[in-house]
């Protein structure tokens, strides 16, 4: 079992930055595939992007491709998302998830979660 905590969420203006993280419990980190989804009011949750267990491979959400950048540090039980040139749309909580299943961008795939950060930009 792992614990996940989220982290560096804020109130940002449109065409800044942000960089979330995302801590793990226990000592099987490294076994995870990580991904971050997010949640706007009034929406379904959405995928973001992942990373396979050993930060080789990445996806990206057409949505955020070009703007953020997901990465992980073993060592430091810990996954990161860089996010750049946000926009008012990219308003919502964000989620990191661990799981075992690689290639998935659906959240019911996805064992273990956080509890979240908000992120908020303003125009």
């Amino acid at each position: 079992q792992v614990q996940l905590v989220e982290s560096g969420g804020g109130l940002v203006q449109a065409g800044g930055s942000l960089r979330l993280s995302c801590a793990a419990s226990g000592r099987t980190f490294s076994s995870y595939v990580m991904a971050w989804f997010r949640q706007a009011p009034g929406k379904e949750r959405e995928f973001v992007a992942r990373i396979s267990t050993s930060g080789s491979t990445t996806y990206h959400a057409d949505s955020v491709k070009g703007r953020f950048t997901i990465s992980r540090d073993n060592a430091k039980n810990t996954v990161y998302l860089q996010m750049n040139s946000l926009k008012p749309e990219d308003t919502a909580v964000y989620y990191c998830a661990a799981g075992y299943r690689f290639g998935s961008r659906v959240a019911r795939d996805y064992d273990y979660w956080g509890q979240g950060t908000q992120v908020t930009v303003s125009s």
